[in-house]
């Protein structure tokens, strides 16, 4: 009987040549490992999402990240000055449990209203909520009505990952890649204790992921006379933003 497996360990047996293996160039390698770095650099680049320029240097990479979570404190106007930029360049935006949000204020400081989402009571669903929303927008803004667990804020964090979706939290939230927080205000436009109040100076100071790194500090105003966001010259002492603002009733 023919036996299959002595033919082939046979000497006698054909063989056929094992087709050799191309040696690749090293030009090709080189050509195809720069084009490998150019397309991820590329990705890198549209997965952020400029924001305005005067905060520019509070953010790390210059700019907000899609599919990141941030962090504010102190500040509402701080919140509309970081919409500003993806909402005028076309990003549709979300604002979540902020029933005081003044959507006539955001509209002056440059917010697209035309793409802004507004649900100022979400109530105790508003994990729920913001998991539904970021799925249709860009920036969503919350503002948590109770305390989230461990395991929802995972979820909702591969959730923007997977949505490349930007979050950002006022007050305390994990795994956030920046924390800016104003550590300093004061109000301009007040005589001798009569007048408006046309503009505001704060002090807005942003740590990085996990503390890495120097904090970051900018002297802004938010806003200006003029009612636009901008960065301000370095303050000369505590004592001029510090200043009491006295008021006077008129009767």
């Amino acid at each position: 009987m023919f036996s299959t497996a002595a033919a082939l360990a046979s000497p006698e047996a054909p063989t056929s040549p094992e087709p050799a293996s191309p040696v690749p160039d090293r030009a090709q390698v080189h050509e195809l490992q720069s084009r490998i770095r150019q397309m991820q650099a590329t990705k890198l680049e549209s997965r952020r999402l400029e924001t305005h320029p005067a905060l520019a240097s509070l953010l790390p990479g210059g700019s907000l990240k899609a599919g990141a979570a941030y962090s504010v404190r102190g500040s509402t106007t701080l919140v509309m000055a970081l919409l500003a930029g993806p909402s005028a360049a076309g990003a549709w935006c979300g604002v979540l449990g902020m029933p005081d949000f003044g959507a006539e204020a955001a509209g002056r400081f440059g917010i697209d209203l035309d793409r802004l989402v507004l649900v100022p009571h979400p109530g105790e669903q508003w994990l729920t909520v913001t998991a539904a929303i970021v799925d249709v927008l860009s920036v969503v803004v919350v503002a948590p009505g109770s305390r989230a667990r461990d395991g929802d804020v995972a979820r909702l964090t591969a959730r923007l990952r997977q949505r490349e979706a930007t979050l950002i939290v006022i007050g305390d939230w994990p795994q956030v890649e920046a924390t800016l927080t104003v550590s300093r205000s004061g109000w301009d436009g007040l005589g001798d204790g009569t007048g408006y109040l046309a503009s505001r100076r704060v002090t807005v100071e942003s740590s990085a992921r996990g503390g890495s790194g120097a904090p970051r500090r900018a002297d802004l105003w938010l806003p200006d006379p003029g009612e636009t966001f901008r960065a301000a010259p370095a303050a000369h002492g505590a004592d001029s933003d510090e200043r009491p603002i006295r008021l006077e009733a008129v009767v």
